[in-house]
């Protein structure tokens, strides 16, 4: 499946949510995320990230898409952080 993963962290916590979304998925802007991942890894990555967030305080989306054939990914400006995976 492809997900597109956002967050807003307290900057206490940014590096260690940013290392872990990095492992899994690719990095396309500030606090953005996305790429293709197994279901078993979307579960370890959002328990991951529990344990590493404030749940009152902090807050990550998760946009899971079963298919991307009818998507459509438009950039306006620079495009930042990874290349590889485009829709």
């Amino acid at each position: 499946m492809f997900v597109i993963l956002v967050y807003d962290v307290n900057v206490k916590r940014t590096a260690k949510v940013l290392k872990k979304c990095r492992e899994y998925l690719t990095w396309v802007q500030n606090s953005v995320f996305e790429g293709e991942i197994s279901k078993a890894n979307l579960y370890k990555l959002k328990s991951e990230l529990r344990r590493l967030i404030d749940e009152e305080e902090d807050s990550v989306i998760i946009y899971i898409l079963r298919t991307t054939r009818y998507s459509e990914r438009e950039i306006i400006g620079l495009e930042k952080g990874g290349f590889e995976q485009i829709f």
